[in-house]
């Protein structure tokens, strides 16, 4: 909701907000994320019944956001608004899709994983 706050008013502080958010959640861990403060009360009983996704996915995931949002600030600050909006596009792409039920944090991570394994394999011989 956040992001389509941004790309209707394209407000750099939106952007800003939500980068301390999340850095602040990569910083301190998932129980120092503001959204995840906010939905538990909300989504408690739901997540109760889920899966658990693994801490170092979720740091992984997180890391991601930053990386993104860091894209997306710095580009509007130097006057990239074209770049800036694009970086916040792939911040929001990742988020509905695991809305939808896909994490393209995973994949990713699970594909560099493999590039590691192969990698070390491949070194060792």
């Amino acid at each position: 909701m956040s992001l389509i706050a941004f790309f209707i008013t394209q407000s750099v502080w939106i952007i800003a907000v939500l980068f301390f958010i999340q850095a602040i959640g990569l910083a301190f861990g998932a129980k120092a994320n503001l959204f995840v403060r906010i939905a538990r009360p909300f989504l408690g009983s739901l997540v109760s019944r889920s899966g658990t996704e693994a801490v170092e996915l979720q740091r992984f995931n997180n890391l991601l956001a930053v990386l993104f949002l860091t894209a997306s600030l710095v580009s509007l600050l130097l006057g990239f608004g074209t770049a800036g909006n694009i970086f916040a596009a792939m911040m929001g792409a990742a988020a509905l899709a695991a809305l939808l039920g896909y994490c393209i944090g995973c994949t990713i991570y699970f594909q560099y994983k493999q590039f590691r394994a192969r990698r070390l394999r491949h070194g060792s011989q």
